[in-house]
């Protein structure tokens, strides 16, 4: 039904349009969680992701539900973890529009929005009356705002999560967004030690992750810019990463596209599995790693953990194959486990 009714005329809208109308509606859908949970009951997988139990090692990406506003309708859908932001301490409007971008031939999306953002005040005062009941672990992704220094980030970063913390199973913080000018700098292992020091500091015992770039240039060995920043990411305290975060990469597209900003979706797939399998090597077997980028079924999940991924998030593929994908993938890897041998 979604996509041969709702998603055409979805597409018919500009892509912020439409998902400002979809995240809008969403929570209408929570009463008919026991209507879902009857014709797509998911069993549970539990699964560690460090100190975190979660119900299963399915989450929503960051970036879809950017101020906590359908929490709620996604733990419905069946995600076991759900990841709201990029939060910035202070509002910001972001780019300006036209800032999202559908490419339906390669599955993909491009964005550039910018962290536009009600700022971590408004996102903490939603998050205190967010309803709790369901059994889901909540991430919430912190980024500095536009206008502060680097040299200044690490302060915004703690302004940030002191305020959300008390409503967070983990934090994120987002040094890799390509979309906000002179970010990704901070992810250099000369920098991201101290950012994170910082950040675990002012998390006080929440779990701290941190996404990564799917745009390294190194040799692919383990004393590249990759790995040490890797390492300098765990030395800083990091309960783990998230690899990866969107590409400025247009290979593997079936066409050309002029509109700068991150891609997501299929195209993004080798080398988001490439940078956790990759990740997995340097970092040996005990760090936590979520994977994203091109999670669209239950082969990508099943592919990714077998490069080292604990738990994945998907977003994108969300947009294509509507709110029921998720509990697709979960009954088939339940399905699966079901016939393993024991």
């Amino acid at each position: 039904m979604y996509r041969s009714c709702l998603r055409p005329l979805l597409f018919r809208l500009d892509a912020e349009t439409a998902h400002h109308i979809v995240l809008a509606s969403l929570p209408l859908t929570v009463p008919l969680a026991p209507l879902l949970d009857a014709l797509l009951p998911v069993g549970d997988l539990p699964t560690r992701l460090g100190p975190l139990v979660l119900k299963n090692p399915l989450g929503l990406a960051a970036g879809l539900d950017k101020n906590g506003e359908a929490i709620s309708a996604f733990a419905a859908l069946g995600f076991g973890f759900i990841e709201i932001g990029t939060v910035t301490p202070l509002p910001q409007p972001g780019n300006p529009r036209p800032r999202l971008f559908r490419l339906p031939e390669d599955r993909a999306i491009v964005n550039r929005f910018g962290f536009n953002s009600e700022g971590a005040v408004a996102v903490a005062r939603r998050l205190e009356s967010t309803d709790r009941t369901t059994d889901f672990a909540l991430g919430v992704n912190v980024g500095k705002n536009r206008d502060t220094d680097a040299r200044d980030a690490a302060k915004d970063h703690r302004f940030a999560i002191e305020r959300l913390r008390p409503f967070a199973d983990y934090l994120v913080v987002n040094v890799s967004s390509p979309n906000t000018v002179g970010l990704r700098a901070l992810q250099q292992p000369r920098f991201v030690k101290s950012l994170v020091e910082d950040a675990v500091d002012a998390a006080r015992g929440v779990p701290v992750f941190v996404k990564v770039s799917p745009d390294w240039t190194g040799e692919g060995d383990d004393d590249d810019d990759l790995a040490r920043t890797l390492r300098a990411i765990v030395q800083g305290g990091a309960t783990g990463i998230i690899a990866t975060n969107t590409t400025l990469s247009r290979e593997h597209l079936s066409r050309p596209t002029l509109e700068s900003g991150g891609l997501s979706g299929a195209p993004l797939k080798g080398r988001a599995l490439a940078v956790c399998r990759r990740a997995r090597r340097v970092l040996g077997p005990d760090v936590p790693i979520i994977g994203v980028g091109g999670i669209e079924d239950d082969g990508d999940v099943r592919r990714r953990m077998a490069a080292g991924a604990d738990a994945v998030q998907l977003y994108t593929a969300l947009v294509f194959d509507g709110p029921l994908l998720p509990r697709r993938i979960l009954r088939a890897l339940v399905s699966d486990l079901s016939k393993s041998p024991a």
